[in-house]
């Protein structure tokens, strides 16, 4: 079983279901992993996703990657993701898969650019989120590549475009260069 717990602060649009929107985004990325099966286990898997601001991001940054910048995305893994196929249960029956920090103005500022709607891409940065969450990282060409083939497809399933589909040559820079 699979559980979103979603945290909207004030400055987010309030027209915009984000703990549905937050649900789908997390399901549709761990289904395109081998984790999946996570979603029918017996034990409740927990998903955090807080949809903050840039001074909180800035704060967290620098504390945790040292980084003294606001970043769009987040994510704080609370297993290791050798783990995650042993999961089954456990004593309380819950396992918290970690959390997900979203940065509001960079996210805002992003969207402008890429004339998206803020959803969409709130959508494309809790299934980059997750991925993180399940041990995907884009430190190097080809684990960027991987990780970007598994968000193209989470995203599709929601029916959204391609968002590295612009590039001309090889590999796109990281969605979040600034950091998650």
């Amino acid at each position: 079983m699979l559980e979103v717990i979603t945290d909207a602060g004030p400055d987010w649009p309030a027209d915009t279901d984000w703990e549905t929107l937050a649900q789908r985004a997390v399901c549709a990325a761990l289904c395109q992993t081998p984790n999946g099966e996570l979603i029918d286990k017996p034990v409740c898997v927990e998903v955090s996703i807080k949809l903050s601001d840039d001074a909180e991001i800035r704060q967290l940054n620098a504390a945790y990657r040292g980084k003294d910048r606001p970043t769009n995305v987040l994510s704080f893994p609370m297993i290791q993701a050798d783990l995650l196929p042993g999961i089954d249960n456990t004593d309380d029956g819950e396992v918290l898969l970690g959390d997900i920090i979203l940065a509001h103005e960079t996210c805002m500022r992003e969207a402008g650019e890429r004339a998206i709607a803020l959803a969409d891409h709130a959508t494309h940065l809790i299934i980059h989120g997750t991925l993180h969450l399940l041990g995907h990282d884009h430190e190097h060409d080809s684990e960027a590549e991987a990780m970007e083939a598994l968000e193209i497809r989470a995203l599709e399933t929601l029916g959204l475009p391609d968002p590295y589909g612009d590039r001309e040559h090889g590999h796109a820079r990281p969605i979040d260069e600034q950091g998650t």
